[in-house]
Formats: structure tokens, sequence, C-alpha cells
């Protein structure tokens, strides 16, 4: 399955055998699983600071942790939010001394702009350096981490004039080659996948089922940014009060992934992927209106990445996906890299959301390693896989 196409594909796991259970314990069981697998978690669980970056009329969504160390700031993929980089954020602070930035990009999560059907990759990288400069001072230095689209924009990013301070460049499974490959089939898979919910548990429980994300957590705190209330046309986000530290504490309580896919086939059968038409939630941005912009979010990538000064990272969820460009400039030592090759069927295209810990103790070491930033405590270090 190419890269881009773990982004929406909306196959059910297997039916485990389990024989299925009836009446109210059935009932009871399933309310229980509900609540805790599906309930979802507000930002503060992760975060420190929520901003609202008011640049030339917009307004940019950032969330907020850390107050030393180099500045990261994470730019999310096609369709997601700052959100999804919640816990690879807490596990990262744990790790290193670092200040990270998360931003919701324009017509994504909670940002707002007077023209936000503009996603040229130009005018995207333009607002990252904007808030950047915005938010920093031109002696801070300063990290790109981008995921998918976000990893194009951070490669575009990292050579505007603007920006001053680069130090590091790390994208998140993105490759010129196979992203271009994968556009052809992308409609037909946008078109697939429900376009409303029921509820906001609904959307979280989706998106584990159908293999968009593989982490339970993550889907809880990530899911809400990336859909809206079509009554209200407030992201779900809003809807989500602030924990208690009680709220938090009992939020901590880790379910696995075994536990969604060990459903009785009583309750799967009352699971409903949702119409077209209705239901109260819906997509925060429609990708499909936006293909007229998708081959230059990729196209050049390959070139651009490499003639990057900054130290580069490549993050990828398998080996599979490197294309011949970059496997001859890996070969030359021209940037590191890492796959995640051993965490095949537990990682999908969102590797930081779906194996965070892994991801952050990579992250670490790329950090420690270039002294860029100084470990808090002693973390066994994670060399370049090739």
């Amino acid at each position: 399955m190419s890269m881009q196409k773990y982004l929406f594909t909306s196959k059910l796991p297997p039916k485990t055998g389990l024989n299925s259970g009836g009446g109210a314990q059935s009932t009871r069981r399933r309310d229980m699983r509900s609540k805790l697998e599906f309930t979802p978690v507000s930002w503060d669980k992760y975060f420190t600071g929520k901003n609202d970056v008011l640049i030339n009329g917009s307004s940019f969504r950032t969330y907020t942790l850390g107050d030393s160390g180099p500045a990261i700031v994470l730019l999310h993929g096609g369709g997601y939010s700052a959100l999804s980089w919640s816990l690879l954020s807490a596990k990262l602070t744990e790790l290193v001394e670092c200040q990270l930035l998360a931003l919701d990009l324009r017509g994504h999560g909670n940002t707002s702009t007077p023209s936000d059907d503009d996603l040229s990759i130009e005018t995207l990288a333009n607002d990252v350096v904007e808030v950047i400069n915005t938010v920093y001072d031109e002696c801070t230095p300063i990290i790109l981490v981008g995921h998918s689209l976000g990893g194009s924009i951070a490669v575009h990013a990292g050579h505007h004039p603007n920006l001053k301070s680069l130090i590091g460049l790390v994208v998140i499974d993105v490759v010129e080659g196979t992203a271009l490959s994968a556009l052809s089939s992308m409609q037909s898979i946008l078109r697939g996948r429900p376009q409303c919910f029921n509820s906001v548990e609904e959307a979280i429980r989706w998106s584990v089922q159908s293999g968009q994300l593989k982490n339970i957590d993550s889907a809880r705190v990530s899911m809400p940014g990336q859909i809206k209330n079509l009554n209200t046309n407030k992201l779900a986000t809003e809807e989500i009060q602030m924990d208690t530290p009680e709220e938090i504490e009992e939020s901590k309580v880790r379910v696995p992934l075994a536990g969604v896919e060990s459903i009785s086939e009583e309750e799967e059968s009352q699971f409903k992927v949702p119409g077209t038409l209705h239901g109260k939630y819906g997509w925060r941005i429609d990708l499909r209106a936006t293909e007229i912009f998708w081959p230059a979010w990729f196209q050049g990538l390959s070139k651009l990445f490499l003639s990057c000064e900054a130290q580069k990272l490549l993050l990828l969820a398998s080996l599979d996906r490197l294309d011949t460009d970059l496997t001859v400039a890996q070969m030359q030592g021209k940037f590191e890299i890492h796959a995640f090759e051993q965490s095949r069927g537990r990682c999908g295209h969102a590797i930081h959301e779906d194996i965070p810990d892994a991801v952050a103790e990579v992250l670490a070491t790329y950090l420690v390693r270039n002294m860029f930033a100084k470990r808090k405590y002693e973390f066994p270090s994670v060399m370049p896989c090739c």
C-alpha cells in the first residue's frame, strides 16, 4: 500500500471470532468500552499553552510545551491538525530540553484566514515563517519537523529568505516519488471515507477501526481537531472542556489497541459507517477540493530537501517508500534516515501518532547527537538505521 493511502483507508479489522454477548450485559460492556476508548480528550492533557497568533488579518492557532532549548516547530499533514503532535510532544519534552510549537495550518484546525482555500505550497510555507518570526526572535534556533504535507512545507520554509536561524529539518513519511505516484488514486480514497459522523466518539472509533490511526490515545485527542460541528461550524475541540487534574489522571488509563479489535459480531454490526449527507459532524477541510494544489506540494521535493543547509533527518514507516534519488543521496551521507521497519503492523502513515515514544526517542537522539538540545536524563541513543 502506498504512503498516502494510509491516510484514508476504511477497512474494518478482521473479526476475532469471539462469541457475541446479548441483552443488558452486552449494552453495559459496549457503553463502558465507548467511555474508556473513544471519549475525546482535551488538548491541555499534553500541552501547557494555547495561543492564537494574529498576522495580517489571519489567526493561527498554536499549542506550546516547554520553555527552554531550541524551538521545534511541528507541522501536521493534510487534513490533520496540530493536535496530531500531542503524544509525541509530551514524550519529547521528557527526554530533552526544548520548546515545542505545534501549528494549525491554513484551512485546518482552529486557524482562520481571509483565504482558507489558498493552499499553495508558497502560501503555506510563508505562513509558517511569519508565525515563527512573530513568536520567536532571530537568535532562537529553529528546528522544523513536518509530517506528509507538513514535511513538504517544512522543506520549502527551510529555503525561505526570511527564516534566519534554521538549524534542523526533520521530514516524516513523505518522499517525492511515492507521493506523486499516489495522487492519481487520492480522489477515490477521499470519496470512500465517511463524510459525516453522528458524534465525536464515532469519529474517533472510525479513525482506529479504519486504520487511519493505530493508537487510541492519539485518536482521542487528535480526531476532534479534524472535524467540525456542522450546525455551529465550530471545531469539535471547542466542545471539549479543559480537564480537571482528577480527570487528567483518570484519562491516563491506557486501553490497548487489541481492545478495539476484540469487538463482538453483534457490536460490529451496530457500527455503521455514516452516510455522506447526514450526521452532526463533518471534516474541517474538504481535501477533495484542494486537488489543484497537490502536484506542487511534492514536485521537486527531493532536490529541495537535499539542498537545504540544515542538518536533515528523514523518518519513514518503511524503506520501501524511499525513491531512487534519495536512496543515492543517503548512500552519499547527505542526510540521516531512520525507518521503523520493526514496527510494521503497529504504525502506518502517521508514525508520530501511532508510535510516539519510538519517534520521540529517535528525535531526541538526533537533537543530542547534533548538540541542538541537552538531554534531561540518560536514555538509549537510537542510531540511524542505514
